[in-house]
């Protein structure tokens, strides 16, 4: 009976100290300079962490014309990084490469900015 209640009480701990990772609340500024394409209709973002999505885009809004495009995105992960592509008139940038890894900053916002199809 003893080893019965040990056992139980073993099996107790283990479900109440779960090992679930701890997430954060991150925020990423994420400005995109697009100076070298010609007629920029539309530009966008797509990545890992929601809001973010690899199967549609998130508009960028422009705040330079012809040239600047930024968004905030703020999102709860576990990770330390989160990977990205920026889309100009529907074409991915650096098509059949790896995707963009934006390391979070240690800080509450990330700042981050890139050249279309540019490392």
């Amino acid at each position: 009976m003893k080893k019965i209640l040990v056992i139980i009480a073993i099996v107790f701990s283990l479900l109440v100290t779960s090992c679930v990772q701890k997430t954060y609340k991150k925020t990423v500024v994420f400005t995109l300079d697009v100076s070298e394409i010609k007629n920029v209709k539309k530009v966008g973002i797509r990545g890992n962490e929601k809001p973010l999505s690899w199967d549609y885009d998130t508009e960028m809004k422009e705040i330079k014309k012809d040239s600047l495009y930024q968004i905030t995105i703020t999102s709860e992960t576990g990770y330390k990084f989160t990977e990205v592509k920026f889309v100009v008139n529907d074409t991915f940038e650096l098509q059949n490469e790896d995707n963009r890894r934006v390391l979070f900053s240690e800080k509450d916002t990330t700042f981050f900015k890139a050249k279309f199809n540019k490392r």
